[in-house]
């Protein structure tokens, strides 16, 4: 059961974390819309396509994108006025461990975890599908419209290439595909142009080149050795309607096709991804994983956030949440690094990788948590 202590912590941990985020967002939406309000004026944009569609998925999207930093200010501020008041002294004097003080911060800590978790894994990605087909429709005037040089591995030994692609007409030029088999091509079909049948879900190719390659092995006339050959065959079509595992989906961006699929989808889309051999899996994995990590940080900004507000130093609130910001930003600084190493390559482990923060931060808050407690 919760004593008074804990629903007196529980709730203004809570209050003052809603209220620092809600007073954040409003400033963020007032930048926003200065910053965009020429390009809505001038494209005329719908106020409610505004509102329900950019600003109500825009709220959800950074309020949980900043709320472990914000649940860290939330623990400062409130916290250190508690340590000035002597409120703290007061509680400690009547027998209270720091470890005993610590659970109202932890169960406040455990909501907004779960609450984050829901909304990265569940809710977000929904919500980013609507904000993100805005943005690209109004204020990044088709990012994508044209893609050139594109390749893609549709599965183990299958490669796809295309000089250039239209994302709006679904359609793309000059394009192959190559299957290798024992580092020795097998087949290869060329096409003029490519355009996307969205009924049939094929492709319709016009000026179709294939060529097919059988090889065997026969015996040498001279010495008895093997000697491989093949045979060669070629065919030319007007036009042609192939299946293959490429779709318009497939040319949306990277990191706005990760962001949009939620977590079962996503897990789906990298064990296809996997059996494509595709380059970017450390890419969709790091995503995947974030999603989950980000939130836990909840709980060790939270620990450190009490740690070195519950005591009175000389410099007062003001230097306690320099300290939380300092700390966030290497917080930040850390993941990013991280990240960065395992979307390039550098380190084999994306789950590692995105935990790495997590774990260093985990030691500091350890130490900081023991110190408080002398």
């Amino acid at each position: 059961m919760l004593k008074i202590l804990d629903k007196y912590i529980l709730k203004r941990f809570i209050g003052t974390f809603f209220f620092s985020i809600s007073l954040m967002l409003c400033i963020f939406i007032v930048f926003d819309i200065s910053e965009k309000l020429q390009t809505f004026v001038a494209d005329k944009i719908p106020i409610e396509e505004i509102i329900f569609e950019h600003y109500l998925n825009f709220i959800p999207y950074y309020g949980n994108l900043f709320s472990p930093l914000f649940t860290f200010i939330a623990v400062i501020l409130f916290t250190s006025k508690m340590a000035y008041k002597t409120e703290f002294v007061a509680i400690l004097s009547s027998g209270t461990s720091v470890r005993r003080i610590l659970r109202p911060y932890m169960i406040g800590a455990a909501l907004i975890t779960i609450m984050s978790l829901i909304l990265n894994h569940f809710v977000i990605p929904k919500s980013n599908r609507v904000r993100i087909g805005f943005e690209d429709k109004y204020i990044n005037n088709g990012y994508n419209t044209e893609e050139r040089n594109i390749h893609r591995q549709l599965s183990p030994g299958t490669s796809l290439y295309m000089a250039d692609y239209d994302n709006f007409s679904n359609t793309a030029h000059n394009i192959s595909i190559e299957k290798i088999a024992n580092n020795k091509q097998i087949s290869m079909l060329k096409a003029e142009s490519m355009k996307w049948d969205s009924i049939a879900g094929s492709w319709y190719l016009t000026n179709v080149f294939e060529r097919e390659l059988i090889y065997s092995t026969i015996d040498s006339a001279k010495a008895g050795m093997p000697k491989h050959v093949y045979k060669e065959t070629h065919r030319f079509t007007p036009s042609k309607t192939i299946k293959i595992d490429f779709s318009p989906k497939d040319m949306v961006r990277f990191q706005s096709k990760i962001e949009v699929l939620p977590y079962f989808e996503l897990k789906e889309f990298i064990a296809k991804e996997k059996l494509k051999g595709s380059s970017r899996i450390e890419f969709f994995e790091v995503e995947m994983y974030k999603r989950t990590a980000f939130p836990f940080a909840t709980f060790i900004l939270t620990i450190i956030g009490v740690s070195i507000s519950s005591r009175k130093i000389r410099g007062g609130v003001g230097l306690h949440i320099a300290l939380g910001l300092v700390l966030s930003c290497v917080y930040i600084l850390f993941m990013h690094i991280s990240t960065t190493f395992a979307t390039s390559g550098t380190f084999d482990h994306a789950l590692l990788a995105v935990w790495i923060p997590n774990i260093i931060f985990s030691f500091v808050a350890f130490y900081l948590y023991k110190n408080a407690q002398q």
